[in-house]
């Protein structure tokens, strides 16, 4: 068994680390604005059309110029992926992983600049941005050592006379669609899943986010990647997405995003077109409408907490965000009145700033429908706090808690992706599980309680991927919570964890007579 520790956080209290990363901010501020090629088969590609990266919480503030691939281009880069694909099959998993090592030596020297960046692109706090970094390093790691359990497969029974193997062998030509959320972490780790495994990447990242990848990219070339393994192809998802979901030779698909896409997805893979010899393998991760579960025999400013620094950090932008809270009625108006106030605490504004605690949404597209969604609360329960947004110069809005909310209500069931959190009151614990498993996501959920046989009865029943029990439901790390979700959080796939390579895989039968 190979361990493995994952990346510490930074510790922003010591002044050292402070100076560090506004040494790191100061680097990416001196490059701002500057334009990124395609990288197909090694080659950088430019293009007149161009995706601008803006910063979400300065809209002026252009972060970069990244040149747009169109269905010919997507078309070269399935070539050049398909033709590398019969040599970086045949590379030895050692050198692979050895691959995935030397990158993640790279980007740990680098941590604070990939993390400044991610600050600008992505709108992330300091600490949201270090953990992103922190993640996409163990990524890296985590595979490496992984591949290196699997290489030799796994053992079968032989009998006299008979020598039988079980091996695992790559898919083939994979297409990445990742997100902006976790800009670096997601989109590094679903990459080099693929990648160590043996099959080879059409990268298209997510279009509010292309720069972070493109120096992800550059890392990758710097750290002995062959060429055509990795080919960059940022796009639209109407003309290049939809292109290479529905290609012959694309073998998988590796999506990360709403659930409204990834079905898409999943419904267009299943299709067999002209000249497709195979199935093709879709992994999926689509989010979720996480619960906090608050049993009245608990601590309760830890349940504020945690429904607090769920629901708001990263401004609720993460599949794993709580955004339902649901309070047993004994301790409801406390527990409630305590978020209130916690909420009352929290600094919005610049995320360059480290004493801000939440930055801007990501772009108008997010902003206006998470306002919407509070236009709809309003509706539906009583707004106790926020449900202010301000577009003039970034994608702000104030984090927000509705309470006094039915079930079924609209914002209990749809997906927000923006710092707005549900309360509901159940009147015991069962109900309490009954409410929380009433949504057609199980991504994550919390319990906070000190009732052991409640959270015995919630590890059993709570149908979630990543249920915790005493603190939030967000943060999973990698090889230690492999995290993924149910029903239509996805298609059931556990990133970080110990069978994630094998869904880049198949196994292989061979029988010898002796």
């Amino acid at each position: 068994m190979i361990t493995y520790k994952h990346e510490p956080f930074t510790d922003f209290s010591k002044e050292e680390n402070k100076q560090a990363f506004k040494a790191g901010l100061k680097l990416v501020e001196n490059y701002l604005g500057m334009e990124y090629p395609l990288i197909i088969d090694g080659k950088k590609i430019t293009t007149d059309e161009k995706i601008i990266s803006i910063n979400p919480a300065n809209k002026e503030e252009i972060v970069g110029k990244v040149s747009k691939a169109n269905r010919e281009l997507a078309e070269q880069a399935m070539d050049s992926a398909f033709t590398a694909f019969q040599s970086w099959k045949k590379v030895k998993p050692e050198i692979r992983a050895d691959i995935l090592f030397k990158a993640a030596a790279i980007i740990r020297r680098r941590k604070h600049e990939f993390s400044a960046l991610l600050v600008k692109e992505a709108g992330k706090p300091w600490n949201e941005a270090d953990a992103d970094t922190a993640e996409g390093i163990d990524f890296l790691e985590y595979y490496g050592r992984q591949m290196l359990e699997l290489k030799d497969g796994k053992q079968v029974e032989s009998r006299p006379g008979e020598y039988n193997r079980y091996d695992y062998i790559p898919l083939g030509v994979g297409v990445i669609i990742s997100p902006w959320n976790f800009a670096f972490a997601i989109m590094a780790g679903t990459t080099v899943a693929a990648i160590v495994s043996g099959n080879t990447v059409l990268l298209k990242p997510a279009s509010t986010t292309p720069v972070v990848a493109a120096k992800f990219v550059e890392v990758m070339e710097e750290a002995g990647l062959p060429k055509g393994v990795l080919n960059y192809i940022p796009g639209s998802g109407s003309e290049v997405g939809d292109f290479l979901v529905d290609h012959p030779k694309t073998r998988f698909i590796s999506f990360t995003g709403s659930r409204e896409v990834g079905t898409r997805i999943y419904e267009r893979a299943a299709i067999v077109n002209e000249g497709q010899i195979w199935l093709k393998r879709v992994i999926a991760e689509m989010g979720g409408k996480d619960t906090i579960v608050v049993d009245k025999e608990a601590d309760l400013e830890l349940a504020a907490q945690s429904i607090v620094s769920s629901a708001f950090g990263f401004s609720g932008q993460k599949c794993s965000a709580c955004s339902r809270a649901i309070i047993v009625e004994d301790v409801y108006e406390e527990v409630l009145n305590r978020a209130v106030e916690l909420t009352k605490e929290l600094t919005i504004g610049d995320p360059s700033n480290q004493n801000n605690f939440m930055g801007p949404v990501n772009d108008q597209n997010a902003f206006d429908k998470i306002m919407k969604y509070i236009e709809i609360g309003k509706s539906e329960g009583e707004l106790m706090i926020g449900g202010e947004g301000d577009d003039s110069k970034g994608y702000f809005i104030r984090p927000t808690i509705f309470s006094g909310l039915a079930p079924e209500a609209r914002i209990m069931q749809e997906e927000i992706f923006g710092p707005v959190v549900a309360f509901t009151k159940a009147k015991n614990f069962d109900e309490a599980l009954e409410f929380a498993n009433n949504t057609e996501y199980g991504l994550t959920g919390a319990v906070i309680s000190n009732n052991r046989l409640h959270l015995e009865q919630a590890r059993e029943d709570f149908h979630v991927g990543n249920l915790y029990f005493n603190r939030g439901c967000t943060g999973a790390i990698v090889g230690y919570q492999p995290f993924g979700g149910f029903n239509m959080s996805g298609t059931d796939s556990k990133a970080g964890g110990p069978d994630y390579l094998l869904l880049h895989m198949q196994a292989k039968t061979t029988s010898d007579m002796l």
